[in-house]
């Protein structure tokens, strides 16, 4: 059997979120930057896929590969830390210096592995710039500008509905990271990564490091947004949204009622009776 028990699954979050909080700078972009482009590779699939069938399913089915590979490889996206590096922090074994600066350089190393598939991307998908966005690329388009621009026009109302939808979304990604460690196998965490991803993927929800590809590549091909815009209707209020669902929701909530107990004194008993000589 590998079938890991969740009280072990909380010691290896616990464990998992220190090591990642012991790797230097350098490791941490790196790993954010492979994390970000296979993350945006996956997303360029999943959409391929939605345009060659019509239906949005069947990317939903394939969008996984890219989580699945990032576990496996041991990678960083900031969205999987946010719900494990808490767990060190709130039992006091790092400062929060420390876990902001992790943040921080995945956040970055995620950004420059998306943007820089994008571009790829768009060149690929343009012929360098020669023709008209079709297909894949018009979908890309139509997709950043409902990310952004379709926010904006709903107001206040469209920032809840992008912080919920990425509140959602992390509470997915990150329960799909943790059931991984439930298992010792490579079919087992290919398995039980998968489902949680497809939740997400298939009903919408906002992902951060998604959008760090989605919309700088829409732009790059000739979507009708700025940049203040991507940043203020989407990555800034989704990036905060995916850290309140993927700590609260999967990290806090599940380390608290699964974590390791120290040992408790042994019951008390009634004294055994000295029988009479």
């Amino acid at each position: 059997m590998d079938y890991v028990k969740p009280a072990d699954v909380a010691a290896t979050m616990m464990n998992t979120g220190r090591t990642k909080l012991a790797l230097s700078p350098l490791d941490l972009v790196i790993r954010g930057g492979l994390a970000g482009a296979i993350l945006a590779a996956a997303t360029s699939l999943a959409f391929t896929a939605i345009v060659q069938t019509n239906q949005p399913l069947v990317g939903a089915l394939v969008f996984p590969v890219g989580l699945i590979l990032i576990v496996l490889l041991g990678l960083d996206l900031v969205t999987g830390s946010f719900g494990l590096l808490p767990l060190p922090w709130i039992e006091n074994h790092v400062g929060a210096k420390t876990m902001l600066g992790n943040w921080s350089y995945v956040f970055l190393g995620n950004l420059i592995g998306s943007v820089v598939y994008g571009a790829l991307l768009a060149i690929a998908l343009t012929n360098f710039g020669t023709a008209a966005p079709a297909g894949v690329a018009a979908k890309i388009i139509a997709i950043a500008e409902a990310k952004t621009t379709g926010y904006e026009a709903l107001g206040f109302a469209g920032l809840v509905t992008v912080f919920v939808k990425a509140i959602l979304c992390n509470w997915m990604v990150c329960l799909g990271i943790v059931a991984a460690m439930s298992t010792s196998s490579t079919i087992g965490k290919i398995a039980c990564a998968y489902m949680p991803i497809l939740i997400f993927f298939a009903q919408g929800f906002e992902h951060s490091v998604v959008n760090m590809f989605v919309i700088p590549t829409g732009m790059m091909m000739g979507a009708k947004i700025t940049v203040s815009e991507w940043w203020l209707w989407n990555q800034i209020p989704v990036t905060l949204g995916n850290l309140v669902g993927g700590f609260v929701f999967t990290g806090l909530a599940l380390y608290i009622t699964h974590k390791p107990r120290s040992l408790a004194p042994a019951p008390l008993t009634a004294p055994t009776q000295v029988p009479a000589e």
